[in-house]
C-alpha cells in the first residue's frame, strides 16, 4: 500500500530533526525516514574524545538551545546525541527509525519514496542523508598489499584500540588532526601524521561560531556580485579544539608529507625510504550519500545535484539539506542547517 503525505525527509539526523521542525511550523503533514535504529545521525558513531568546535548555546538547532554539558565548554558527541534524542520528543517529531529509503522515483503529480517494503507519495522530498555513509578512500598505490589493519574516521573510537601499536594517520583537515592528537596525547601509540600538503591551522580563538559568521559572509557576498571573501577556507583547514591545540603545542603534532605508496609492512616515502606500520587510519573525507536519488538522474559535476539554494534545478520537488555549502553556507553544521532549513519548507509550502 502506497501512503500519502505533503513531503517525505529522508535521513533523521541534525538536516532532517531541522526539516520537520519547520516544516511543523507550516502546518504541513510529513515524515522523516531514518535509516538508523536509533536517534542521534552520525553523532552516534563518533569517536570516543569527538567535542564540538563550538560552546553548547553557539551549537543548536532551531527552536530549541542545547543545553550546557557539565564541565565542558566544547559539548561532546554523547551529549549532542542526547539533545537530538530530546528535540525529537519535544516537537513529537514523527521520525521512523530502521526505515532505509532506497529509491525515490517520479509518477506524475508526485514523488514516490521507497524504503523496504513501504513507499510514500509525497508532494516533495527533502533529501538530508548527509555524507558520513559514504567514507571515501583514495587510490593509493599498494593500498590492497598492505598486511596490516586500514580503517577510515568511521570505524575509529579511540586510543585504547592502537596500544603498543604504530599507527599512520592520513588527513590533513579536522579529523586527521583531533585523531593524530587523540592518539598521540594518548602516548599508547607511535603516531605518524601524513598530510599531502602542510596542515593549515585556524587561529586559536576561531571556533564554529565564528566559522558560521565567515561561510555566511561568504555566502552573502557571492550573491550579491561582491568578491570573493574566500570563506573558511581562507582561514586555513583545521580548527585549534583543545585536544590539537595540547598535541600542537607539545610538539606531537608535525605532519610528514604524503607518502607514495603502501608495502606489505608500511609505507614508503618519495626517497625511497620506508615505515613500518601496524595500522592506517584514512581520515580523508566523504562523498555525499545520494545513491537514493540515482533515479531521478540528477548528478551534475564531482557528483553534486545543482540546485538553486537548496531545491534541485532538475526537479523541482526535490530540496537537499545539510550536505555542505553548495545546499547553504554551513548547513552541514548544527547551527547552520536551521537557516536553509527554514528556506526548503517555505519554498515547499508554496508549491501548487
Amino acid at each position: 500500500m502506497t501512503r500519502r503525505t505533503d513531503v517525505v525527509v529522508v535521513g533523521g539526523g541534525q538536516a532532517g530533526l531541522a526539516a520537520g521542525y519547520h516544516l511543523r511550523r507550516r502546518g504541513l503533514d510529513f515524515v522523516i525516514l531514518e535509516a538508523d535504529a536509533a536517534p542521534g545521525g552520525s553523532w552516534q558513531h563518533m569517536w570516543d574524545s569527538l567535542h564540538l568546535f563550538s560552546p553548547a548555546e553557539h551549537s543548536s538547532l532551531p527552536g530549541r538551545l542545547m543545553p550546557a554539558q557539565a564541565g565542558e565548554t566544547y559539548p561532546g558527541a554523547g551529549h549532542v546525541v542526547d539533545y537530538l534524542a530530546d528535540y525529537v520528543h519535544r516537537y513529537d517529531l514523527p521520525v521512523q527509525h530502521g526505515s532505509r529509503v532506497d529509491a525515490v522515483r517520479r509518477d506524475a503529480d508526485r514523488l514516490l519514496v521507497e524504503a523496504g517494503s513501504s513507499t510514500w507519495a509525497a508532494r516533495a522530498v527533502i533529501s538530508a542523508t548527509g555524507s558520513w555513509s559514504r567514507p571515501f578512500l583514495p587510490a593509493v598505490p599498494g593500498r590492497s598489499a598492505f598486511a596490516g589493519r586500514q580503517l577510515h574516521t568511521v570505524n575509529y573510537r579511540s586510543p585504547g584500540h592502537f596500544a603498543g601499536q604504530r599507527v599512520v594517520v592520513v588527513g590533513g583537515g579536522n579529523s586527521g588532526a583531533q585523531i593524530a592528537a587523540d592518539l598521540a596525547l594518548d602516548g599508547g601509540a607511535e603516531v605518524t601524521w601524513v598530510t599531502r600538503r602542510p596542515p593549515r591551522f585556524l587561529p586559536d580563538d576561531i571556533d564554529g561560531r565564528a566559522l558560521f559568521e565567515v561561510a555566511t559572509a561568504r555566502r552573502r557576498a557571492l550573491d550579491t556580485g561582491r568578491t570573493d571573501t574566500g570563506g573558511v577556507a581562507s582561514l586555513g583547514d583545521i580548527v585549534v579544539v583543545p585536544p590539537v591545540r595540547a598535541a600542537r603545542d607539545a610538539g606531537l603534532l608535525t605532519a610528514k608529507p604524503m607518502f607514495a605508496r603502501l608495502t606489505a609492512t608500511g609505507v614508503r616515502w618519495a626517497d625511497g625510504s620506508q615505515s613500518d606500520a601496524d595500522a592506517v587510519i584514512w581520515c580523508t573525507g566523504f562523498r555525499p550519500a545520494l545513491a537514493h536519488l540515482a533515479p531521478l538522474d540528477l548528478r551534475g559535476p564531482r557528483g553534486h545535484i545543482p540546485t538553486d539554494g537548496t531545491r534541485a534545478l532538475g526537479e523541482p520537488r526535490l530540496h537537499l539539506l545539510g550536505y555542505g555549502d553548495w545546499t547553504g553556507p554551513a548547513s552541514a553544521t548544527l547551527i547552520g542547517v536551521g537557516r536553509t532549513a527554514r528556506d526548503a519548507a517555505s519554498a515547499i509550502a508554496q508549491l501548487p
